[in-house]
């Protein structure tokens, strides 16, 4: 019983480590997206 709630445990920490690293991943994306699209609108243009 304790192996199968330390396997359970260490399969959860992974996924949630993993999960960190993708959102992580998603957020620069969404970053550079709207930098692109600011970019494109011609708003950060100085004059």
């Amino acid at each position: 019983m304790t192996k199968t709630i330390t396997i359970a445990t260490l399969a959860g920490l992974a996924l949630a480590i993993s999960a960190c690293n993708t959102v992580n991943g998603a957020g620069k994306d969404m970053k550079s997206a709207g930098t692109a699209v600011s970019g494109a609108s011609g708003k950060n243009d100085k004059k």
